[in-house]
């Protein structure tokens, strides 16, 4: 009964929630997600400095999040280069003083707190030319006046930046008498005049007082209340906004994180070391992101102006909309159902029950407006300024709990496998679906801080290639296809949407790194198996020699990647030639896809050596694949098992332990295979293991390629630095949302990868080769147009 009750379940839940429903609702959202984000930044303020500078929250350990936006975390050679000859005034009492102290450790974690209290301090830098300086000015009065008074007298003395505040000596000194306040909204009136002159060529900023913790404050300061504070700041703000001088920025997100910690102040006037990092660190980027830039620091950033090839990618899209609409006009009205695309990572395809209709010109076209509508919600989420971006906070259940969840669901939905070979299709898709999820988790997570998690999941990067390795082998050697046609069907449906995401979102190929990676082993196995001799499982089964042929070409791959993995001048000059560089280079540098290439340089050629031994015993007969059976007796399946459940404990122990990094990385390619082994000895020598499979594993495994790289703007944001917020102020429903919409897009962009291959992939050699022509035409023009703009 309970069984009959759970397909029933799975049943209905299907029958009312499929793909298409999803899209559809999927598309409503974005709709009117955007109409709201349109509102709300057109009446309630665009700018993302005002966020920035007055709202937040703490996501613990002294990391503060903006409102909407995204805080870069300066180094000191960063603040260097973005002060470079600038002068900087700090005016006021204690609280600006921790304030300046704060801002020079960004500068100089060295720096010291040893100026003397009721004093001037002057910080300089040579090396910068910029020089900080603060000024004691205990109360708003004519001696602050004075000062600013000269300053816009003298342009050629005025800093280019100055931070302004007091309030609380003015409370102390006339115990918070109420003719004080009125004395004290004069005087900010008065100053508000030469406040307004600076602004003209200078960032002034106004620090709204923070608040106290009554209990610990001294006797002489117990006039000092929070009730004082607030009727101080609010002067301070009718005085300082009115319509004549509404360019003075007003410093409140570190009062904002005081409420939060004021409890910890040691006298409780002045704050704690992390609450007072916000405040300078916020300053810090109120200054130099418009000057640096930098990509997860996306408070205070205009809008990037269109490239040459983004506007060439807009003008194809448009092209090709209007060309739809006249055929519509002209009464075209064919359509056909889209097929389910091969798995071109595994290098398996399968044959449709049906023939396929060809594609028409008007499905062609209408599968390129569809990409064109994605690519604008691309464009909206991570270049435009509509969408609000939030920074990435590791902790153990915001990886670990949606983890569990997962697991649960693909638990849940457990089928009977249709084939029982090892490694078949099924389970494959199942394999790659549930390391894409784990992997999605990972980043959204930020769990790249944590070295456990993150050594696990660079076995998962690895188990990709490995499967690259095995699949890909695995065709050639029982199929020997090696036409052109198949290889630039391959190659088409890995690059087609990097591609685009270049062209659209101003990006260099190698910024998708694991595509190129993919791309580049693929085009490796190709060259190993098709250079003569060509052996084929066929040609193999009459001689044990060309068995020992194969294994000598696998021999010279291995030594191939040894010669370059040991060889780190010679690869870099390698793939820095030109045209080849603008296919690895990252940043003008050839680094990261030695990075990427080196941490995983054994994997496909594991996975080729694994498929050519499992093949020799599948064709020997030696290994039992029927039903339910075990692949190998009961004493041998007990010994893997155990073998392979010692291997991950083993793995998993010596993965916490690390504490470094680099040191996990080097050790890494010549391990991973341990680990990756073992969980194939462990999903396929028991029968059992090998009969069932998760559907809804293999539903995301099936589109796994889209889903990788769609995360990078979509779902994740600045580049994959931060998070996408559609739904502010929840970020578990935000989540819940954009992970929706994102699946459901990574979904249609595999359907239209895969009808437009067919277009773009003909069978005629002839045509086959025109259109090869065209593409490297298209490629090189592209290239050259990126040469001469900057690099990211």
């Amino acid at each position: 009964m309970a069984v009959l009750a759970y397909s029933l379940g799975k049943r209905e839940i299907n029958q009312y929630f499929n793909i298409k429903n999803a899209k559809l609702l999927s598309f409503v959202a974005v709709i009117l997600l955007g109409v709201f984000h349109s509102i709300s930044r057109y009446y309630g303020g665009r700018d993302t400095c005002e966020w920035l500078l007055s709202s937040g929250r703490f996501l613990g350990d002294d990391v503060w999040q903006p409102y909407g936006c995204m805080l870069h975390k300066y180094k000191n050679t960063e603040a260097k280069a973005c002060l470079h000859s600038k002068k900087i005034a700090f005016m006021g009492d204690s609280r600006i003083r921790q304030l300046f102290y704060s801002f020079i450790k960004i500068i100089n974690p060295e720096a010291r707190e040893d100026g003397n209290k009721h004093e001037n301090i002057a910080f300089g830098d040579r090396e910068s030319s910029m020089n900080v300086d603060f000024l004691w000015y205990a109360e708003v009065n004519n001696s602050v006046k004075g000062q600013l008074m000269s300053w816009t007298e003298r342009p050629s003395a005025k800093p280019d930046v100055v931070v302004i505040g007091a309030a609380t000596w003015s409370i102390k000194l006339h115990s918070g008498s109420s003719e004080t306040l009125l004395q004290y909204k004069a005087n900010l009136t008065s100053i508000a005049a030469p406040l307004e002159k600076l602004t003209e060529h200078s960032d002034v900023y106004w620090v709204l007082q923070d608040p106290v913790n009554v209990e610990k404050l001294s006797e002489n300061r117990k006039m000092i209340t929070n009730e004082q504070i607030d009727l101080y700041n609010a002067a301070a703000l009718a005085a300082l906004s009115s319509k004549r001088n509404t360019r003075v920025k007003f410093l409140g997100a570190s009062r904002q994180a005081a409420m939060e910690t004021i409890t910890q102040s040691v006298d409780g006037l002045h704050l704690p070391e992390g609450t007072r990092n916000v405040g300078a660190m916020v300053l810090m980027n109120s200054v130099c992101n418009k000057i640096l830039k930098p990509i997860d620091g996306s408070c205070c950033q205009s809008v990037p102006p269109l490239s040459v090839l983004q506007k060439l990618a807009a003008g194809l899209f448009l092209v090709a909309g209007v060309c739809l609409l006249v055929l519509h006009l002209l009464g075209y009205s064919r359509h056909r159902k889209s097929r389910p695309a091969p798995d071109v990572e595994s290098g398996e395809e399968k044959k449709p029950l049906t023939a396929a209709v060809p594609l028409s010109l008007q499905d062609a076209l209408q599968s390129v407006c569809k990409m064109g509508v994605i690519m604008l919600y691309f464009y909206l989420c991570d270049r435009a300024d509509l969408f609000m971006k939030e920074q990435k906070f590791y902790t153990h259940s915001t990886f670990f709990i949606p983890l569990i969840y997962i697991f649960v669901l693909g638990i849940f939905y457990n089928e009977n496998s249709k084939e029982t070979k090892l490694l078949n299709r099924e389970q494959t898709d199942e394999w790659k679906g549930w390391m894409q999820l784990v992997i999605l988790i990972y980043h959204i997570s930020g769990a790249s801080a944590f070295i456990p998690v993150y050594m696990h999941v660079r076995v998962l990067v690895a188990a990709y290639l490995f499967q690259t390795g095995y699949g890909h082998f695995s065709f050639f050697w029982l199929k020997g296809d090696f036409g052109l046609y198949r290889v630039c069907q391959v190659l088409f449906r890995l690059n087609f949407l990097v591609v685009v995401l270049c062209l659209v979102m101003d990006r260099p190929y190698q910024f998708y790194y694991f595509v190129p990676l993919v791309t580049f082993w693929f085009v490796v196995i190709y060259g190993t198996m098709a250079m003569w001799p060509q052996i084929l499982q066929i040609k193999a089964n009459g001689s044990g020699f060309w068995h020992l042929a194969l294994l000598l070409k696998l021999l010279g791959l291995l030594l191939f990647i040894c010669f370059f993995a040991y060889s780190q001048g010679l690869f870099e000059r390698v793939f820095s030639v030109w045209p080849i560089s603008k296919l690895f280079e990252l940043q003008g540098s050839i680094h990261e896809w030695w990075f990427r290439w080196k941490l995983d340089r054994f994997a496909v050629f594991h996975g080729m050596l694994f498929a050519f031994l499992y093949l020799v015993l599948q064709k020997c007969q030696i290994l039992s694949e029927g039903k339910g059976e075990h692949l190998f007796s009961n004493k041998i399946t007990n010994c893997l098992l155990f073998i392979s459940v010692v291997s991950f404990i083993t793995y998993s122990i010596w993965a916490s332990s690390c504490k470094n990094k680099t040191e996990c990385n080097e050790m890494h390619p010549y391990i991973s295979v341990v680990q990756i082994l073992a969980f194939v000895l462990i999903r396929n020598v028991p029968g059992y293991c090998r009969s069932l499979y998760s559907s809804f594993f293999a539903w995301f495994g099936k589109i796994s390629l889209e889903l990788f790289i769609c995360q990078y703007h979509i779902w994740l944001a600045a580049d994959t630095k931060g998070i996408l917020v559609l739904i502010p102020g929840n970020p578990s429903l935000n989540i819940i949302i954009s992970t929706f919409i994102f699946v459901c897009v990574a979904h249609e962009i595999s359907q239209i990868t895969n009808d437009l291959a067919q277009v773009a992939i003909p069978k005629e050699s002839s045509a086959l080769l025109k259109r090869l022509l065209a593409v490297a035409l298209f490629l090189g023009l592209t290239v050259l147009s990126g040469s001469g703009q900057t690099g990211h």
